[in-house]
């Protein structure tokens, strides 16, 4: 008995040193940027090669935060991060409402033709995104024209539909008793009700997994917006989102590798926060749903 809890103890500590090498590993990079961006350019130089590059500036103290400062009052970044969270707020109501309507009319409704709607849905969740880029590119130019006001609308509609989550919400739906809706429906409400008044609030953790993920989509979507904005004069309040926005900023003369990665941790933030507050809700979801993690 005491070499076989010797030898649990000794897997143990294995297991837990490797996950900490592992980890630390991973985080490397994170530190590196978060460090970076408290030095100035002559001080990253003097630190690069060396385990210094992995520690904060703390020999000037005073100066750490001006790369963040520069970040927020000179390139302002502010607004391109505010116009992300707009984004990303429109995006997770319609995709709420629009898929899970969806979900729920496919998962409690019976209908001709919906197992042919369930396997088309199955099958565009492995086709991907890239593949509709361009004809969806030419719908949005017909209808929208891309012009200053239509292009934002260019970068919310297409967003607020996702095969993959009306498959989450089909699946959450699925598992919720029809004794609720016909109980519901005894006390004279209508199908919009039921959806609206007993479903979705059952639903919490599915609607809070699907708008943990609308949000990481819209905040790191590069590509289709800044295919469809147009560029904003000095004298106009710019639409792109922050990660667009970052690509910009990169670009100017005379910025600083200190201020590169004070963009990149302040970009880095939300994400993190939406994972550490909604980490929970992302589990009971996909559990709710039938889905293995």
């Amino acid at each position: 008995m005491d070499k076989t809890r010797k030898s649990n103890k000794v897997l143990t500590v294995t297991w837990y040193v490797c996950g900490v090498i592992l980890a630390l590993m991973f985080l490397f990079p994170i530190i590196y940027m978060i460090a970076t961006s408290t030095k100035s350019e002559a001080s990253y130089a003097e630190s690069a090669g060396s385990m210094m590059m992995f520690l904060p500036d703390f020999n000037n103290l005073g100066t750490m935060f001006d790369n963040y400062k520069r970040v927020f009052t000179e390139y302002d970044i502010w607004k391109y991060a505010l116009n992300s969270f707009i984004y990303a707020a429109v995006v997770i109501v319609l995709n709420v409402i629009v898929n899970g309507l969806a979900g729920y009319v496919i998962a409690k409704m019976r209908f001709p033709g919906r197992r042919m709607f369930t396997a088309i849905i199955i099958f565009l969740i492995v086709v991907p995104v890239e593949t509709s880029i361009i004809p969806l590119y030419s719908i949005v130019k017909i209808m929208l024209g891309l012009k200053q006001t239509m292009s934002v609308l260019g970068v919310v509609l297409p967003a607020s539909i996702s095969v993959f989550n009306i498959f989450l919400f089909m699946q959450f739906f699925e598992g919720i008793p029809n004794e609720y809706e016909e109980a519901a429906k005894l006390d004279g409400c209508t199908k919009p009700g039921v959806f609206f008044k007993i479903i979705l609030p059952l639903s919490k953790p599915i609607v809070a997994t699907v708008a943990v993920f609308c949000f990481i989509g819209v905040w790191n979507d590069y590509l289709w917006p800044a295919m469809i904005l147009p560029s904003a004069g000095e004298d106009k309040w710019p639409l792109l989102p922050i990660q667009a926005a970052l690509i910009t900023i990169q670009s100017i003369e005379g910025i600083t590798t200190g201020e590169i990665m004070a963009s990149l941790v302040v970009t880095s933030i939300p994400i993190f926060v939406v994972y550490v507050v909604a980490q929970k809700y992302i589990v009971q979801g996909f559990g709710s749903a039938g889905l293995k993690m």
